[in-house]
């Protein structure tokens, strides 16, 4: 009876705010655009219905809030008026009492606070749908310390209206013309995953601390560190940050911040995340960043919230680079070959047709000064564009577009004249010679050596075992062990030759430059 009287007021509530033209506007059946009808006979909307569905989900609670961030980062799938305003909502949510936080604090880490703490904070410093921070000190070396601790009884509020979200996703994808189009069950899928990881507050933690690890050398942004011995899936604390919200731009001002050097500094942290490390802040809101004014560390970002972390792995990578070198060189057919090769467009689409969409969305790029070229928008374009391809957008990537929006969103705010593609492409041309060129390989090769190290003296012994059974035909399946390691023979056998063939070819060259300076 729970559940049916909250999906009643779900009902209630899109009907008054109008969603159903946003998102049953679609709907084949008669009978469903006849009822709607009926019920909203006399209804006037006047905001636009991007700004109805961010007010229906304001009032829906904050697990639709949070559901409506995230929706707003699949901006393959919306219109851009509503993924805009979707990207509005803010966590504006009352702080739960200051008793029950300490208690939660207490039985989580198992001992009363005033054995950890010389001092706790009872009014927290920050109030999300998920979470709230208190400030305090510990009593052990006197470090100032943020305790992070979940909302009590947050699993059970979160099950209970994910259920109702994965059922109304069916609903809409077998009821709406636009169902398979939009994967409404995807969707609310990717947001249970979400929703569960930002539950488990040690998975942030560690997210921190991978992520602190990456950052230590490049002396531009600074990540909390963590107190591993007083962290707990419901309770975390960490070194207390001191900065400046990103947001106070006078206060910056007044203090010297240089806001060049700032936007610049943005996005040399952003694609080294991405292309060194392929391990990035996903969550790169204002809300999220602050500057720092102190003399030792005055001008450097400070990173927060550490819940959503996108990761690319090196197939993304490289898939990545070649599509930049492609675009650099204005190959639109080789981006539309990649396309196909990656198994992200059907095996039968036509190569010259995706090719001519894909430069009607980038030529027109090329042809305007750099500072006024907008890469996320490009990208947003992309997207938009693919659609008509059957692109299997990839979640990863997804996540990329959307945080490299917010960064040159940023950037911009901070340095109207800032060139994304200037600032970034001395380093992604570095990177993809290191990646792809001779000294990608010799790294490759380094990185690889211990493996191959263990594996090859196995090799021959495993091959003449698959190959007598197979001449054999007795039918026995062969190991999938013994198929893994024949195929990394051959390609331990390929980058052997390039190398074996790369020197013969550099020490001949050098053999015939001196015979050509003796003579």
């Amino acid at each position: 009876m729970r559940r049916l009287a909250r999906l009643l007021y779900i009902v209630f509530t899109a009907l008054r705010f109008g969603l159903d033209e946003v998102a049953l506007g679609g709907f084949r059946q008669r009978w469903v655009r006849m009822l709607v009808r009926v019920v909203t006979v006399g209804r006037r909307l006047e905001a636009p219905r991007g700004a109805r569905l961010r007010m229906a989900l304001e009032r829906l609670g904050p697990i639709f809030v949070k559901f409506g961030q995230v929706l707003s980062t699949r901006r393959d799938l919306l219109p851009l008026d509503v993924a805009d305003e979707l990207a509005l909502l803010q966590d504006r949510v009352p702080p739960f009492p200051a008793a029950q936080s300490a208690a939660m604090v207490a039985a989580a880490l198992g001992r009363p606070l005033d054995e950890i703490f010389a001092r706790f904070d009872a009014e927290p410093v920050a109030s999300a749908s998920i979470a709230q921070v208190h400030f305090a000190q510990l009593r052990s070396d006197g470090r100032e310390v943020a305790v992070k601790v979940l909302r009590p009884a947050m699993l059970s509020v979160i099950e209970d209206d994910l259920t109702l979200l994965h059922t109304l996703a069916r609903w809409v994808e077998r009821l709406s013309a636009d169902g398979k189009r939009l994967k409404p069950r995807e969707v609310v899928a990717e947001f249970d995953t979400y929703l569960h990881d930002e539950l488990d507050l040690v998975r942030e933690a560690a997210n921190a601390t991978q992520l602190r690890r990456n950052m230590q050398d490049l002396h531009l942004v600074m990540v909390p560190e963590m107190i591993w011995e007083l962290c707990t899936p419901t309770v975390i604390v960490m070194e207390r940050m001191n900065g400046v919200p990103i947001s106070q731009s006078q206060r910056l001002r007044d203090a010297g911040v240089d806001f060049k050097k700032l936007a610049r500094d943005g996005v040399t942290i952003f694609f080294t995340q991405v292309f060194r490390d392929g391990f990035f802040h996903a969550d790169m809101h204002p809300g999220n960043i602050q500057v720092s004014i102190e003399p030792a560390t005055f001008g450097r970002y400070v990173a927060l919230d550490f819940g959503i972390i996108g990761t690319l792995t090196e197939s993304d990578k490289e898939y990545l680079a070649q599509n930049f070198i492609a675009f650099f060189r204005r190959d639109y057919k080789r981006v539309a070959e990649l396309h196909v090769e990656s198994g992200w467009v059907p095996p039968n689409t036509r190569v010259d047709a995706l090719e001519s969409a894909i430069r009607a969305v980038c030529e027109p790029q090329f042809e305007r000064p750099l500072k006024d070229i907008s890469l996320g928008a490009v990208l947003m374009r992309l997207f938009q564009t693919s659609r008509r391809f059957n692109v299997e957008i990839q979640p990863q990537l997804v996540l990329l577009q959307k945080t490299l929006l917010n960064i040159e969103g940023l950037g911009r705010e901070l340095d109207p004249d800032l060139d994304l593609w200037t600032t970034a492409k001395p380093f992604l041309e570095r990177w993809m010679n290191e990646q792809i060129g001779w000294r990608g390989l010799l790294d490759r090769l380094k990185r690889e050596a211990p493996r191959y190290a263990h594996l090859l003296p196995d090799l021959p012994r495993l091959a003449h075992e698959v190959l007598r059974r197979r001449a054999a035909g007795d039918g026995v399946q062969i190991h999938p062990a013994m198929l893994a390691l024949l195929a990394e023979q051959r390609r331990t056998n390929r980058l052997l030759q390039a190398l074996l063939y790369g020197s013969i070819g550099f020490i001949a060259g050098v053999v015939i430059v001196r015979l050509w300076l003796q003579t």
